[in-house]
């Protein structure tokens, strides 16, 4: 019985592993298709938003069931209601790179990124699918100092997300509203991906040490 309780608890964290896979690569695709116009690869990405959801869903019916019938303390209780937490932001995370393909279908078969910001965005596709692939190998390894990491790539994100405001400030920003508006959304769904990989790097080391680190007013 303890065994297969063990495993169970293993297979709680190889989900949550495999929905940071999942959103990594529906983030790459919703950037190839922003930045390429593909309207085949926006649909693929909506219609595998439902896969993302099933898997929270999937997580926390298996994290439930196990506070209810092992009644896990300590190390293991954290463990659990780590995984409830993580898989909350982690679906999140699938809903904006579900925005980022909505966005590409909706002005297609015309770019929604003028050329001027092309290059930030396809800097931040690459940000955001790297901090997924990080948050997997901290669930997959529970490495403390590399969660600890994901702090230092967020900052990335940041300055790339403060950069974009400096372009649209700019009083010679010539092309007008509908574009700035786009931009600006646009560039509010990449911050928040890396704002909810950095909240389950933090679930992971609040199983480990017991503590949760800081939180920002933005990880609430």
């Amino acid at each position: 019985m303890r065994e297969a309780y063990r495993d169970q608890l293993g297979q709680l964290a190889d989900q949550l592993a495999d929905m940071c896979s999942m959103v990594g690569d529906a983030m790459s695709h919703a950037t190839k298709a922003l930045l390429d116009s593909d309207l085949a690869l926006a649909e693929q990405v909506i219609g595998d938003d439902t896969k993302i959801d099933d898997a929270r869903a999937k997580a926390e019916e298996d994290a439930y069931a196990l506070l209810a019938l092992q009644a896990p303390v300590a190390t293991d209780l954290r463990t659990v209601l780590a995984v409830i937490h993580a898989a909350e932001s982690l679906e999140r995370m699938g809903d904006l790179a579900l925005h980022v393909a909505k966005a590409a279908r909706r002005r297609h078969p015309n770019p929604v990124l003028p050329d001027a910001v092309r290059p930030y965005f396809a800097e931040m596709g690459e940000i955001a699918c790297k901090m997924a692939a990080q948050a997997e190998q901290v669930i997959r390894t529970q490495d403390v100092q590399l969660a600890r990491q994901l702090d230092d790539t967020d900052d990335e994100m940041d300055d790339l997300h403060q950069h974009l405001f400096t372009v649209l400030m700019d009083r010679e920003w010539p092309h007008g509203v509908a574009a700035a508006v786009d931009v600006t959304l646009l560039g509010r769904f990449y911050e928040r991906f890396a704002d909810h990989a950095v909240s389950v790097a933090k679930r992971v080391v609040f199983v480990v040490t017991g503590k949760m680190p800081g939180y920002s007013s933005d990880d609430v």
